[in-house]
């Protein structure tokens, strides 16, 4: 981003810079009148250039009989060594510490969020949010990643390296909508704070009334005032837990075997739904050949609040219905692209 590389640039050379042109200043008047005003404006820019730039030509204004000519002389020299020995360190430190190629990959990455569309937003990636990213990764879905705190984005991309990021508030507009806030299709507000999770859900849905929003709740007391403000879904992860902790205990072989389908890393299955467009002409499920995709299992459709699991041959597939399937990301794009749907 233009707007980084410039805030970098100044942050590192326009003191520096600013007390350069001061010497310069400074040692060109005095020169002029050290010179009784017999020399232009040049030879005077000259004489400071070349005393603080340690070249030594010699004086190019006559200094005998001048003493306070050569305190000056000796004045301009220690200052301006000095300044040019600061912007020659920060500019090795820019170049050698990274920071120039960091604010290149920061505009490489604006670009590549400016270029996103139907992609989730991640706000906060501490705890619950660490893994909303790992599993968007794992099953192939675009995401940006909102926290204010570096090292936990550092934590994120040790494992996703290709993330895209932005270090900043997710309650600010503007790093909402250069996240894509506009284009995107979901937002997650998972920072560990419940009041924060409110105000990232309010601002999402001021910015983009349409965009789903699913927020984290820790307290269960707030769960009513976190949907008032926007969040269309609320998860507690105490209640969720809670749940987990029951099914290991009554279910234990259900479990193990949603852990191993989540742990897999070759077939990576997942359970995901598959909308169907409204234009869908009404068809049997028989007659749409779904065994071509060997990776998918069709497990239930869902229309509108009824559910048929395990649909029969027969069961007429009509727009507005979804398809709940265990696939791969893979056959998931295949699904969606034989339905024309991208929902």
């Amino acid at each position: 981003m233009k707007s980084k590389i410039l805030h970098v640039f100044y942050r590192k050379f326009t003191t520096g810079f600013t007390l350069l042109a001061i010497i310069l200043g400074t040692g060109t008047t005095g020169y002029w009148f050290i010179g009784d005003r017999q020399y232009t404006i040049l030879d005077c820019f000259y004489m400071t250039f070349t005393t603080i730039s340690t070249i030594g030509f010699g004086e190019i204004i006559d200094m005998s009989g001048k003493p306070y000519g050569r305190v000056f002389t000796m004045l301009i020299a220690f200052t301006g060594i000095g300044v040019l020995t600061y912007l020659l360190s920060n500019f090795t430190a820019f170049i050698v510490g990274g920071e120039l190629k960091e604010a290149f990959e920061m505009k490489n990455m604006e670009s590549k969020i400016n270029n996103m569309s139907n992609h989730y937003i991640v706000c906060g990636v501490e705890g619950d949010g660490y893994y909303i990213v790992h599993e968007l990764f794992a099953t192939a879905r675009q995401s940006v990643v909102i926290d204010i705190d570096r090292k936990k984005i550092d934590r994120v991309l040790e494992i996703c390296p290709e993330q895209l990021y932005i270090e900043g508030d997710a309650t600010d507009n503007n790093v909402l909508i250069s996240a894509g806030i506009m284009r995107a299709k979901g937002l997650f507000a998972s920072a560990g704070d419940d009041h924060h999770n409110l105000v990232v859900g309010l601002t999402a849905k001021q910015l983009n009334p349409g965009i789903k929003v699913v927020a984290r709740c820790k307290e269960i007391k707030n769960k009513e005032k976190i949907k008032i403000a926007g969040a269309d879904v609320v998860v507690s992860p105490h209640f969720i837990g809670g749940l987990r902790m029951t099914s290991e205990m009554v279910r234990p072989a259900v479990v193990t075997f949603l852990d191993t389908m989540l742990r897999d890393r070759e077939k990576n299955l997942r359970i995901e739904e598959v909308a169907i467009p409204e234009d869908f002409k009404i068809r049997q499920l028989g007659s749409l050949n779904l065994g071509k995709f060997s990776s998918s299992l069709l497990l239930a459709v869902k229309k509108n609040k009824d559910w048929t699991y395990n649909p029969p041959e027969h069961h007429a597939i009509t727009p507005g219905s979804v398809l709940i399937f265990m696939t791969t990301p893979e056959e998931r794009a295949d699904l969606r692209n034989y339905f024309h749907t991208d929902a």
